[in-house]
């Protein structure tokens, strides 16, 4: 039987997104490893991607469209297979019943990253519902707060070019557990300690990649920025403020030094919950140590102050000028590097778009459950699953629940969104359609070609969407256009031709080079050019327009403070069915630190209960001393329908907004720990 080999390129929400070689048998994928010739892929697939074949070949894979003829809630039990025609009538009859009653903005796509490429991943769909005057969805469950924050101080979502951190002689992994959320950064880091380079991580737990590292400091989460501000305080005290990079390239440094004084080491300390000379001693090496570079994790921004706290670590290098040398500043995203034609694609101005208003998709258990007007009385879910993923698990259950909500999800498995829907339509995976996959962790883009055969009547997302749109009588050109069509347009006026990407699979299509420091004579994506310590457009938003700190929303409350971080073995909800992923993770447990868990008279292993007003969920005590006192944690992504009680930790998140961005507070909750 023939063997062939097809490069790709992984779609799934992680920074390093990376470029895999396929061994294909009579159309079906039998063998998948990183390709090594990837400057940052080098051969190696994380432990999740390693089994995605498992994924792509599974049993349980949705092969035909599925129609709902029991109560909602019930599972697949309630539907029955239809043809494709029927569904599409179904959607399109349920779509415009909507629109009749209470206009098009009772319509709302609800997607996120279930895939990150720019065809499969929101191209047509936004086209399709902006076409519509659909309610447009504003995707802050992940980076808004970042973003907001990294607009506001830098102009965009932009940093030290991250192959360069070789060279970095301090490296701070703020709230960036890379072991488990950017692998391959790894081995840059593991090179900069080889060539003598001192590397602290900053976080709440001792993670596996906290272990790895030469300290760990361990703040009270959603004190980030008062740790921020006390380091700060300390440079200037050292006296290593680089005033003459400051003076050339940045505006705001005179207010913020005055807030500074405000802000002793001591005060910082007692904010965080650490001994004072935790924060001397990192003082000390930052003041010291060039260059110094801090990647910056995106878990942190899952707190009230979240975008100051963002604002306050990545000013850091601002003021001690570390932005001057390769390997040198603060990198959260990449994004911004990369040419922005993203929108002008997905919502091209030839296509007519009636205004319309924006959601918050963090909302959206507010919003099935009366924060709308006009209500949404159609929900379509592509790429996300927010029944489990979503704050609010109980309130956005009922929103689901509702006999007057018309829902249609697009899925690879049934997962716990699927039961609540009235069209389930199946939706091919990486392996079997096209895509162009830009990265927000380094500066590669890759061309996905199709290399398999989808399984039974699967469609990629956008045929699906072209075919909704015909069952609707759409006609307008741009919703007929096919996917090559749509990666060109991506690529136009870019560095890399479709042609050259389906040769090569990959380029650099940033105009930063590797080694280099993109901003060492400022030239910062802002209309002046220069970095924003202060910046006065924050006060419409409501935030203190100078560099500064806000406390977690539930600073006060009673209980112990809930963290919810990335698993090694799950990516969001992707993997959380499959068999081996599952094994893995094993069931949801609550780390507890011994003294909390004696304060309790919990002992590990011990079946308890994790409630707030919010909700519960069930779990099994683990007693350790991965986390501190005072705080608690669980692994996120769980399904809550192959969960002990039927529930998730969002059973205990509440629907919250962050102070930028519109961003959600995951980790900013308080809960009690109870035996079952």
């Amino acid at each position: 039987m023939a063997r062939t080999t097809h490069r790709g390129a992984c779609p799934l929400d992680c920074p390093d997104t990376c470029v895999w070689q396929l061994t294909v048998e009579d159309g079906k994928a039998v063998e998948i490893r990183g390709d090594a010739d990837h400057p940052f892929t080098r051969g190696a697939l994380c432990g999740k991607v390693n089994r995605y074949l498992d994924a792509v070949n599974g049993p349980d894979r949705l092969t035909q469209p599925m129609v709902r003829v029991g109560p909602k809630g019930a599972g697949q039990i309630a539907f029955r297979p239809a043809t494709w025609d029927e569904a599409l009538g179904r959607v399109a009859q349920g779509l415009s019943a909507s629109i009749d009653r209470h206009g098009p903005e009772s319509v709302l796509p609800y997607y996120f990253a279930g895939t990150m490429g720019a065809v499969q991943g929101y191209t047509m769909g936004q086209r399709l519902f902006a076409h519509l005057g659909a309610s447009r969805l504003r995707t802050t469950i992940c980076t808004a707060a970042a973003g907001a924050a990294l607009d506001s101080l830098y102009g965009g979502m932009v940093g030290f070019e991250p192959e360069s951190i070789v060279e970095a002689k301090l490296i701070l992994l703020w709230g960036a557990n890379l072991l488990s959320t950017h692998l391959h950064l790894w081995p840059f880091v593991q090179e900069a300690q080889r060539r003598g380079a001192y590397v602290v991580a900053v976080d709440p737990l001792r993670t596996d990649t906290a272990g790895r590292c030469d300290a760990h400091v361990a703040p009270l989460p959603g004190t980030d920025g008062a740790l921020a501000l006390g380091l700060m305080r300390h440079v200037v005290d050292a006296g290593a403020v680089d005033h003459e990079w400051l003076d050339a390239h940045v505006d705001g440094w005179p207010a913020l030094a005055e807030r500074l004084a405000d802000w002793p080491v001591e005060r910082a300390a007692a904010e965080c919950g650490l001994d004072p000379a935790v924060l001397r001693d990192l003082g000390d090496r930052i003041a010291t140590s060039r260059p110094t570079a801090i990647k910056v994790g995106l878990g942190l921004q899952r707190h009230a102050g979240a975008g100051q706290a963002i604002r306050a670590i990545c000013a850091l290098p601002l003021v001690t000028g570390d932005f001057r040398y390769p390997g040198g500043g603060a990198l959260c995203m990449t994004s911004g590097h990369f040419p922005d034609s993203e929108i002008d694609v997905a919502r091209p101005a030839d296509l007519p778009q009636p205004s319309a208003r924006g959601i918050n998709m963090s909302r959206l258990a507010a919003v099935l459950t009366g924060e709308a007007d006009p209500p949404v009385t159609s929900l379509v879910v592509f790429d996300t699953n927010p029944a489990a993923t979503a704050p609010d698990q109980n309130r956005l259950r009922t929103g689901l629940l509702r006999a007057d909500l018309f829902t249609v999800v697009l899925e690879q498995r049934w997962t716990d969104t699927c039961d609540y829907a009235d069209v389930v339509l199946p939706a091919t995976m990486q392996p079997e359609h096209l895509d162009l996959v830009s990265s927000y962790g380094h500066h590669y883009t890759a061309l996905n070609l199709p290399a398999t055969t989808a399984p039974g009547e699967a469609l990629p997302n956008t045929e699906i969407f072209r075919r909704i749109a015909a069952a609707m009588g759409l006609t307008h050109p741009r919703l007929r256009e096919s996917d090559e069509e749509i990666v060109r347009q991506h690529l136009a006026g870019g560095p890399v031709t479709f042609e050259e990407l389906t040769e090569r699979t990959w380029a650099r299509t940033t105009g930063v080079p590797v080694g280099s420091a993109p901003f060492a004579k400022g030239g910062f994506p802002t209309p002046t050019g220069r970095a924003r310590l202060h910046d006065p457009a924050l006060r419409a938003v409501g935030v203190d327009p100078l560099v500064g700190y806000t406390p977690p929303a539930e600073k006060d409350t009673v209980g112990l403070v809930l963290i919810a971080p990335a698993g090694r073995f799950f990516l969001n909800s992707t993997f959380a069915s499959l068999p081996w992923h599952e094994k893995k993770m094993g069931q949801p447990r609550i780390h507890l630190h011994p003294a909390d868990a004696a304060a309790r008279g919990l002992a590990d292993g011990a079946a308890v209960k994790v409630h707030n007003a919010n909700g519960s969920f069930d779990a099994a005590v683990a007693v350790d001393e991965t986390t501190r006192p005072g705080v608690a944690f669980t692994f996120k992504a769980y399904w809550a329908k192959r969960s002990p009680g039927g529930n998730t930790v969002n059973a205990v998140t509440a629907v919250r907004d962050a102070d930028l961005g519109g961003a959600p507070t995951f980790h900013d909750i308080r809960v009690e720990v109870t035996a079952c």
